[in-house]
């Protein structure tokens, strides 16, 4: 990656510690199979459907977002009551004032409730353009003026880390998975550059999020829930205060070590 084109994955990562393949996950009992299919997964498409409706029926005036915050709020506690699956937030007192990027690993689909569920602000998500495509959902994320990412072209990959850039000199807090996407087997990827420079073009805090217990409760291609306890522990601001955009893959590195050390420690 150079300056010029942030969206791309960092030339030192391949050195990042990439940790053995997990095991995959265990067969789904036909148990399970049917308690999804019977019971969750019906109920989370109501909860979906319910709050992206009301979601969008606040768009009509709801200009700042704050009211189409607190349903989404709502929907994702929704979510993870109807999971079964509890969250602890550890080292809340962390948590900037202010605008910042909230940079996170990416286990699950239940990563986005968690993290809605448990941030205590409003905030934009950047997250890939397809995503604004699904009904509801994306309906959401358009009215609700979060932050698309398009990855078509390295072009188009810097304009949305400039809107991105954007939203948070205005003052909003921006949340950010810098892997790309989920993990296919629990264990961290090497990040993208985009979530660091953002944060120094900016020049406000990179917060390391790390998520423990979303990746067992419902893994990539596995459409069934298995209930658990969940942990977000937010790690020590990192601040980009004088630094230049040059420095991002620099600080994708250091992101990326106390994520990778925090999962890891938790795991054992």
């Amino acid at each position: 990656m150079n300056a010029a084109d942030p969206s791309l994955k960092t030339e030192e990562a391949a050195n990042f510690a990439v940790d053995p393949e997990p095991p995959p996950p265990p067969p789904v009992s036909w148990r399970r199979r049917w308690a999804n299919n019977l019971v969750f997964i019906p109920l989370l498409a109501l909860a979906t459907v319910g709050f992206g409706s009301i979601s969008l029926i606040c768009g009509l005036w709801d200009k700042n977002g704050r009211q189409q915050h607190a349903i989404a709020n709502l929907w994702a506690g929704t979510l993870l009551r109807i999971a079964l699956s509890p969250v602890t937030v550890e080292h809340a007192e962390r948590l900037p004032a202010g605008a910042a990027v909230y940079a996170s690993n990416h286990l699950s689909y239940y990563d986005t409730p968690v993290l809605f569920a448990k941030l205590p602000f409003q905030f934009r998500i950047l997250a890939k353009a397809s995503l604004w495509k699904i009904p509801f959902i994306g309906w959401y994320l358009n009215r609700s003026a979060q932050v698309p990412i398009d990855q078509s072209s390295a072009r188009a990959g810097v304009a949305s880390l400039a809107r991105g850039a954007r939203t948070l000199a205005a003052g909003m807090p921006l949340v950010v998975f810098p892997e790309g996407g989920r993990a296919a087997n629990g264990a961290l990827q090497p990040m993208v550059a985009g979530a660091a420079w953002m944060a120094i073009k900016a020049q406000v805090p990179l917060v390391p999020l790390t998520l423990v217990g979303t990746y067992e409760l419902l893994p990539i291609h596995v459409y069934a829930l298995k209930p658990r306890p969940l942990k977000l522990i937010v790690g020590e601001p990192i601040s980009t205060q004088g630094m230049s955009t040059r420095q991002a893959e620099a600080l994708t590195e250091r992101l990326y070590a106390v994520i990778h050390q925090t999962y890891v420690a938790e795991q054992g």
